[in-house]
């Protein structure tokens, strides 16, 4: 409880800060670039690699769907039979 008081007095005694001015899609576009060169970007390999292992998953999710929905099917079919 203590804390709480503290965080709310800490706010209370902050400056109330200026909103950021609104920067032309110059300055926002150079932004972006600069931003865009600090990322690391993944190999062709790593993309590559991630790409198969996607399809592979699906296909194995996919058969695994159609493995039970087929089950399901003929449990629902031989419980309306009956």
């Amino acid at each position: 409880m203590r804390e709480r008081d503290n965080m709310t007095a800490d706010a209370a005694e902050r400056e109330p800060t200026e909103p950021k001015k609104r920067a032309g899609p110059v300055t926002f576009f150079r932004e972006v670039r600069a931003e865009g060169r600090k990322v690391t970007w993944a190999t062709r390999q790593e993309v590559t690699a991630s790409t198969i292992m996607v399809v592979v998953l699906a296909i194995v999710a996919a058969i695994f769907f159609w493995v039970v929905d087929m089950i399901l099917g003929a449990i629902v079919d031989f419980v309306l039979q009956l």
